[in-house]
């Protein structure tokens, strides 16, 4: 089977920190909780997104900002479906270029290929990879972090394959359905919401989450097909993904610089100095990242905290120091900021993010 996994990062950075993912999941959650008589623009708020921010075609949010807005949606809804619900509401318009591209491919198989392709620039929670199997032509879809919170990787399995049913629905046929559809998370009280979305055999407690196309299907024309747009389009995802990984690149090397200097912080004039760079220029090449140096700092910081918090030994002055603090009041701070409550109450909890 051919994979496309997330690209590997280097040591001493981490996946969800670094702010890299379209917020597609979280533009469609906000009207389905608004459903629910849910407002989600405090949480939002809470982890630096506001409304202006979201209206932005340059935002991109990390996997700690996207996990804890989905969090507090399940909690506040308290739909523990919420993930199909979101991945139904969807379109292929909400993943911009890509969407397009899956709409003029040749076929349902080489629109879902451009998207295992080009799944970073979709706002994917999961990383799909797709290929032929036994059962069929499979499609993929595993957790970047297998200490996710149960909750919120039910709901971004749950999304994953509720999305692309929902979207090979719009753009092949209302009639599709899988062949089979697996789950890696246990069977809930009620399946009936499974059944009536996918239509077809929903297996719990598999291995992995797989959803298999019926082979009639996954050769079937697309009904936009169109191979000059779609080679045209595939040349601006190309560049994208060139420019994302350039992107990628620096957030993970100022993440490793600042991290390996705790509990000093290089300054931005030192780290410009550092990439042979300009202050304007890198200020610039972070605004195009969505971030700037202070909440790169600021995110560094917080998973350096969170980590010295599941150690018992270190009182709060301990780790404030560590974590280059001037004191344990602006930890504390902090600490309240990133996550409402006291260090003393998030370490009872286990210091999860």
């Amino acid at each position: 089977m051919s994979e496309s996994p997330a690209p590997a990062l280097s040591p001493g950075t981490s996946r969800s920190t670094s702010a890299t993912i379209p917020p597609n999941i979280l533009r469609c959650l906000t009207p389905v909780t608004d459903g629910y008589g849910v407002d989600l623009r405090p949480e939002l708020s809470r982890v630096g997104l506001d409304e202006a921010m979201m209206r932005s075609a340059a935002l991109r949010v990390s996997y700690r900002q996207g996990s804890a807005v989905i969090r507090r949606a399940l909690e506040l809804t308290g739909d523990p479906h919420l993930g199909l619900r979101v991945g139904a509401a969807q379109h292929l318009t909400s993943w911009g270029l890509l969407g397009f591209a899956q709409m003029a491919a040749g076929t349902l198989r080489e629109a879902i290929e451009t998207g295992v392709r080009f799944q970073n620039l979709s706002g994917a929670m999961v990383v799909w990879s797709a290929g032929q199997e036994e059962a069929g032509y499979v499609l993929r879809a595993e957790l970047p972090n297998p200490a996710l919170d149960p909750a919120v990787a039910v709901f971004l399995a749950e999304e994953a394959f509720a999305s692309v049913v929902a979207l090979t629905r719009l753009s092949s046929g209302e009639e599709f359905a899988p062949q089979s559809v697996e789950f890696a998370f246990p069977a809930p009280r009620r399946i009936g919401p499974f059944t009536d979305l996918f239509r077809c055999p929903v297996r719990f407690g598999a291995a992995h989450n797989r959803l298999v196309f019926p082979t009639a299907w996954a050769g079937r024309p697309m009904p936009g097909h169109d191979r000059v747009t779609y080679t045209a389009v595939v040349e601006l995802l190309e560049e994208q993904v060139a420019s994302r990984r350039d992107q990628q690149d620096l957030l993970e090397v100022l993440e490793i610089s600042i991290a390996q200097s705790l509990p000093d912080v290089p300054s931005f004039v030192e780290q410009a100095r550092r990439r042979a760079s300009s202050e304007r220029t890198l200020r610039r090449r972070l605004a195009e990242c969505g971030t700037t140096y202070e909440a790169v700092v600021d995110g560094v910081r917080r998973e350096r905290v969170e980590q010295l918090l599941r150690r018992p030994e270190l009182t709060l002055r301990d780790i404030a120091r560590q974590a280059g603090f001037s004191d344990v009041r602006a930890l504390r701070r902090a600490v309240h900021r990133w996550h409402g409550v006291p260090p003393a109450r998030l370490r009872e909890e286990g210091a999860e993010p």
